[in-house]
Parts: C-alpha cells; sequence; structure tokens
C-alpha cells in the first residue's frame, strides 16, 4: 500500500536558484536517511550532481527559447510515495519508485529516487526537472496530476503484489464534512422523497394525496400541470419535471395499485468480487478468537458460491480446463508486460539519446577549435562546460553502441510510435491482468475446496505411485 503526495518546488525565499535546487535535492539524498548513499537510483542525470545538471538543463533551456527563470516558476517536482510498514523492502520500495517516475514522466525528464528508512514506513522522496531532457519544453502541472500519480502508483502496487487504498481521502476536511452532515439535497429531491412519504401513507386518490402534501409544508398550484412549493423556495416544479415515476399519471397508477412505488434513492451495489478463502486454523493458531472464526465461516461460505458461480459462468467445470485457462491467462499476461517494459525501455534510451544529440551538434565546434588549438589547457579552462558535454555525448554513443548518429526527427517519429503502441497494449495489459488475478482466486479457492495442493514433482510422483 503507497500514499502519495505531488509537490511543486519553488525557489525558496531569500536564496537563489542554485541554493535552493541543491537544498531539496540534499535533503532527499541524505547519507542518514538513505542507508550511506545506497538507496538513491537516477535517470538522466547523475545523482552526485543532479542540482547542478537540473540547472544546466534549464540554461539550455534558456538559451534555445529566449526564456528565463522567473520567480513563481516551478523548479522541480516532488512525488512522496509511502509504504505500509512492513509491506516493503528498501530496495522493492525504490524499484516501485524509479518505475512510478519513470511511468510518469514516459522517459522525458531526468529525476531522482531517494528511499528513506529512517523512519516506521518506508517512503521515496522523488524529484523530477521541471525542463525535459532535450530542454526544448517544460512540464506544467495540470489539473488532477496527483489523482494521476496516485492511480499509477496503486497500478504498480498491484503489479508487484502489494495491497493499495481502497478508499483514499484527500487532505484535510471533506466537503460532507464542511457542510456538517451531508450534501444539501435539491429542491427537487426533497420534493421526490416527500412524494414517496406520503405515497406510503397510502392516500385514498389524487385529491387525498395532495392534502397530505399539503399538510408536509408544499404549497400546490393546480390546473393542467400541478406543482408544488416548499416554504422558503421561489419557484414551483412540476411534477412532470421529476422525471420517470412523478408524473400525475403515474403517481394515480400507484395510488390505484397499478404501479409500484418510485423511489429516488437507487442503491447502485458494486460488482462481487471473488476473494481468497481464508484459512481459519491458522488465523485462530495466530490468536483470533470465536468471533473472527464465525465471521469467516460466512465469508468462506460466500466466496465458495461465487467461485463455483464464476466456474459455472465460464465453462470451467474439469479441473484441467481451469489450470489451462490460468495458464494462458498468466503466459498472456508475461508477454504483454514484456511488450510494455521493452517499449518503455527503448522510449528512456531514444529519449537520453536525442539529449546527447543536442549536446554533441551544439558543443561540436567547440571541439574542433579545442583540437586544432593543440588542446591547450588554457582553451579548455575556458570552454571546461562545453568540452565536458561533448566529451560525455561521445561516452553515451559508445555505450549505446551508435556508429551513425540518426536524426532527431527519425528518433521522434520512433518514439512517438512506441508511445503509441504501448497506450494500445496497455488497454490489453490491464484487461489480461484482471483476467489472470480473477483466475488465480478462483484457482486457488478450487485448490483449497479440494485440499490440492500445488504441483511439482516430487508431488507428481507420489500422485503417480498411489
Amino acid at each position: 500500500m503507497a500514499a502519495t503526495r505531488f509537490i511543486s518546488m519553488h525557489i525558496g525565499k531569500g536564496k537563489s536558484i542554485a541554493e535552493s535546487m541543491k537544498g531539496r535535492t540534499d535533503y532527499a539524498k541524505n547519507p542518514n536517511k538513505t542507508d550511506g548513499g545506497r538507496l538513491v537510483s537516477s535517470f538522466g542525470c547523475n545523482a552526485r550532481i543532479v542540482d547542478a545538471e537540473f540547472l544546466l538543463a534549464k540554461r539550455q533551456y534558456a538559451a534555445m527559447t529566449g526564456r528565463r527563470i522567473r520567480k513563481h516558476d516551478v523548479l522541480a517536482y516532488q512525488i512522496r510515495q509511502s509504504f505500509k510498514p512492513g509491506e516493503v523492502t528498501p530496495e522493492e520500495a525504490n524499484k516501485a519508485g524509479y518505475e512510478l517516475a519513470m511511468r510518469f514522466t514516459k522517459g522525458k525528464h531526468a529525476f531522482i529516487v531517494a528511499t528513506h528508512i529512517d523512519k516506521a514506513h518506508v517512503h521515496n522522496h522523488i524529484i523530477f526537472n521541471s525542463t525535459s531532457l532535450d530542454c526544448t519544453r517544460k512540464f506544467r502541472d495540470f489539473l488532477g496530476s496527483g489523482r494521476a500519480v496516485r492511480k499509477l502508483s496503486d497500478q504498480i502496487c498491484l503489479e508487484h503484489g502489494l495491497s493499495v487504498i481502497e478508499n483514499p481521502k484527500r487532505r484535510g476536511k471533506s466537503y460532507n464534512k464542511w457542510l456538517g452532515e451531508k450534501k444539501p439535497l435539491s429542491h427537487q429531491e426533497k420534493l421526490r422523497r416527500t412524494i414517496e412519504a406520503v405515497l406510503l401513507k397510502k392516500p385514498a386518490d389524487f385529491d387525498a394525496f395532495l392534502l397530505k402534501m399539503e399538510a408536509a409544508g408544499y404549497e400546490i398550484k393546480r390546473g393542467k400541470y400541478p406543482a408544488f412549493r416548499a416554504q422558503g423556495e421561489k419557484k414551483f416544479t412540476r411534477l412532470r419535471s421529476l422525471g420517470e415515476g412523478y408524473s400525475e399519471q403515474e403517481i394515480r397508477e400507484v395510488i390505484a395499485g397499478k404501479r409500484s412505488l418510485p423511489s429516488s434513492r437507487q442503491v447502485q451495489t458494486a460488482p462481487q468480487r471473488i476473494s481468497l478463502l481464508v484459512d481459519i486454523q491458522a488465523k485462530l493458531q495466530a490468536g483470533k478468537g470465536p468471533g473472527y472464526e464465525r465471521w469467516a465461516k460466512i465469508f468462506n461460505l460466500k466466496q465458495m458460491a461465487q467461485t463455483l458461480n464464476y466456474l459455472s459462468e465460464n465453462d470451467l467445470l474439469e479441473y484441467g480446463q481451469l489450470e489451462d485457462r490460468t495458464a494462458k491467462a498468466a503466459s498472456r499476461f508475461n508477454e504483454l508486460s514484456e511488450r510494455i517494459k521493452a517499449a518503455e525501455s527503448r522510449m528512456a534510451e531514444i529519449g537520453k539519446l536525442k539529449k546527447q544529440i543536442y549536446n554533441y551538434s551544439k558543443t561540436r565546434s567547440v571541439y574542433i577549435a579545442y583540437r586544432k588549438a593543440g588542446y591547450s589547457k588554457k582553451f579548455y579552462a575556458a570552454h571546461e562546460g562545453d568540452l565536458l558535454l561533448h566529451k560525455a555525448a561521445k561516452q553515451a554513443f559508445d555505450a549505446l553502441h551508435v556508429k551513425k548518429l540518426p536524426t532527431v526527427k527519425s528518433l521522434q517519429s520512433e518514439y512517438e510510435t512506441l508511445l503509441a503502441e504501448k497506450r494500445k497494449t496497455y488497454s490489453e495489459y490491464t484487461a489480461a491482468r484482471k483476467e489472470m488475478r480473477e483466475l488465480l482466486r478462483v484457482k486457488a479457492n478450487v485448490d483449497q475446496i479440494l485440499n490440492r495442493e500445488p504441483a511439482g514433482p516430487e508431488k507428481e510422483n507420489e500422485r503417480g505411485q498411489r
């Protein structure tokens, strides 16, 4: 289970841009909180000098676009991701944070993930640069970004077998609490509920119904279309505007017994989800009492019934069919997962390559001048920043085994193709994951009902001897 928070990081009061950036990143990388820096990972930057690299990207952005950093601009964004105590190891938390940052930024922004272990709960500080890796644009916070981060974090938690917060709550008071009790009902909804209450008293006819409505505090305007107005309301509300079940004719039919009572409160039940059966004996040994045992028995009976319904509806009445279907679903899910990971890996590679191509082309003339100057130390000292960028770009090309530089346009085209494929695959991936999980739960329940154990070499041999 992971709780998340999305934070914009601005220039600190009375501080420079460099001081603000260094202060935020140094806190995240604190060796006392990250096991001596072991639990710090990064993408598109060197974690040790991440503040300098973020600022360099901003200078390049300013040079390319002519836009300067203003006082109210966002320097970077931070995602705080906190896990349930005891549910993950620090290494697993760092891996989940890295995956969250990569998916949310789509590999377009450099970031660091620092996992803190100084509290009872392991938590991540994910900081990503507001300026993109290719220094051509900035990330703009959008309406619902915090919700998007939370949903993505929940997806990753589920993929890693972690729990999620079932009913997440916003920070601070909810709107309902702020009002005191509940949201105020609309005039129409109040009228519907009053009509329902009056009809429950079974008036003899429509005139008697109107008399009871007057007794309930409504002023009535008779005519072709009867209308009602409660005390304090400015306008009358016609019956025909209340929706199905509340017209004059329909109310007359209810009074005559030809129609059932209308209901303004329709309860929407969520589709039942099959859960794993509870191991009652293990829970009792762990210290659970008789009350829990009674609840668990009823819970297991319900889950057995849902499991049998699922098997019947999906024509899985033989154990071999269920086993085969579950294996195919797992195989399909793994295949789609690998395709998405491969696409994401290549997209990240493209992002890094585009940045290095830009740096290489920008500093190539400086490097040629440096070479013509006979590798002069004085020239190097005057152009150290550009020469370091040029060297880093060459090393990146060697690491990626790039012999002939592709054009940025071709890389962008490939990136867009991969992104489109990933989006298409992800919808299939989500459906495959849902099917696989449901089948795994059903199979686990069937195995427990039949008292079966997972088949392994020893179990197969034992079964064969029998």
